[in-house]
């Protein structure tokens, strides 16, 4: 009984981590696409899209579409490890430090952390 309240518990933490970051990251990628997207427009579009993956994550955690969750978090994951290396080998490409450059490390990592802890999760949620 105390593994399942536990797994409540962090799978609310989780969520609750995903929708704090659905609502930032949109509102800072629309601010940026509006008003600086000049400035640095790949990363400036990345920070949208990741925007619409939290969102689709939160929904999907929400919701209980664990397949869809996993696919998400799968996807965030690999998103953030390519834009990380792709900025560490092109750092001209991100001019400006954004959430995706050096694997997030501007932001504590907490962008590569985040889906690993989330796959984490589901996978031990799923097996309780």
């Amino acid at each position: 009984m105390q593994r399942q309240s536990s797994n409540r518990g962090v799978g609310s933490l989780v969520i609750a981590v995903y929708a704090i970051f659905s609502l930032s990251a949109t509102v800072r990628a629309l601010y940026q696409l509006i008003r600086k997207f000049s400035e640095a427009p790949l990363a400036y579009s990345l920070s949208l899209i990741s925007g619409i993956v939290y969102i689709l994550a939160t929904y999907a955690l929400v919701t209980k579409r664990y397949k869809l969750a996993k696919t998400t978090l799968y996807f965030e994951l690999f998103g953030v490890a390519l834009i990380g290396f792709l900025s560490i080998l092109s750092p001209e490409l991100f001019a400006h430090p954004s959430v995706w450059s050096n694997f997030g490390m501007g932001y504590g990592f907490i962008p590569l952390l985040l889906p690993i802890f989330g796959l984490w999760w589901l996978g031990r949620s799923r097996n309780a």
